[in-house]
């Protein structure tokens, strides 16, 4: 099967990372995070954020959210998120294991994003013995469903979380489609909109395996190099993940696989709106394309050899996602069949 659209992990690393690697692959290196590399990443990442910043590397996204969520919510908290979160919906009970037994609080709004107005009403129980504690409101940027939240949007959440003591975690899995579709800097969608912790994904985007988890607050640390270890994210190794991520965020490359990515996202998305009977689900705003398709037409697309994606927001919709590489001919080629299916 022709897995094109299906996701962006199914794309390979770009040819910045890769060579990266094979520079980092020269030579004997410090171990466990103390080599020239992981020393630069946290500089680098400083300078980008326009802030010091703590960083601690991990190897999946589940592992990078679920460490983050443990270093925020104590075993008794709650952890607010969006119904459609990985960290609610794709992620095996990892948050729940790491942090202990905190308790995940999805909510529901329009578009996959929280709303503050909606928050503000169901936090409660601070206090209270009997009820888990308000602990963390986590939002993904950019979203589930390929939305991505305003600035204003993620101030408001943010003031509200820390109005009720909680502190704020971003799911930043495609961190650089949602900057590129802002048209922001990455301070500003984050710690000066108020967000503590973030977690921040390369393999998406062109990495081959790495993920950060960044700390706006070095006083938020606490216990966190312990998690790390004990979670078995401290990778001997280190300097194989902090090259990945010093290629992927030097020279503008991320931004640069981001636009690609997003700009592809758009062509597609136009194109397969343009049919009568294909429906857009979500808007298109970064590399996720979300459409109500007709069930013959994924009958078709999969005969004809391609994998259709029915697995996302409970078989409500398909999702096509775009990458880094991808090709204007293979969106070209895929309306194409659509079209020969009416013709």
């Amino acid at each position: 099967m022709n897995a094109l659209f299906a996701s962006d992990n199914v794309t390979s690393a770009c040819p910045e990372v890769i060579n990266a690697l094979i520079d980092a692959n020269a030579g004997i290196a410090e171990s466990y995070g103390d080599d020239e590399w992981s020393l630069a990443l946290k500089k680098i990442l400083s300078e980008i954020f326009e802030t010091d910043v703590e960083v601690f590397l991990a190897v999946s996204g589940t592992a990078s959210n679920a460490l983050a969520l443990s270093a925020l919510a104590p075993a008794y908290g709650k952890i607010y998120c969006h119904e459609l979160s990985h960290i609610n919906t794709d992620e095996c009970g990892a948050p729940e294991l790491f942090t202990g037994g905190a308790k995940l609080n999805p909510m529901r709004s329009s578009n996959g994003r929280i709303s503050a107005s909606e928050l503000e009403g169901i936090i409660r129980g601070s206090g209270n013995v009997h009820v888990t504690q308000p602990s963390v409101v986590s939002i993904t940027q950019s979203c589930e469903t390929g939305t991505v939240y305003p600035l204003e949007e993620i101030r408001a959440i943010s003031k509200i979380a820390h109005n009720h003591k909680m502190s704020v975690h971003m799911d930043g899995a495609r961190f650089a489609n949602a900057l590129v579709s802002l048209d922001v800097s990455p301070a500003e969608m984050t710690w000066k909109s108020g967000v503590d912790v973030l977690t921040l994904g390369g393999t998406k985007n062109g990495c081959l395996a790495a993920e950060a988890i960044v700390f706006f607050k070095p006083e938020m640390v606490g216990h966190f190099p312990f998690l790390h270890k004990r979670s078995g994210q401290l990778i001997s190794k280190m300097r194989f993940i902090s090259s990945q991520l010093n290629a992927y965020v030097s020279d503008n490359v991320w931004i640069r696989n981001a636009t690609h990515a997003n700009a592809m996202a758009k062509i597609l998305s136009e194109g397969l709106n343009a049919f009568s009977n294909i429906e857009l689900a979500y808007p298109t705003e970064s590399n996720e394309v979300f459409v109500h398709l007709p069930r013959d037409v994924i009958d078709y697309l999969n005969h004809t050899g391609y994998d259709i994606n029915e697995e996302e927001l409970d078989g409500k919709a398909v999702r096509f996602v775009t990458a880094w590489n991808t090709d204007l001919n293979d969106i070209s080629d895929l309306l194409d069949k659509i079209s020969q299916k009416y013709g």
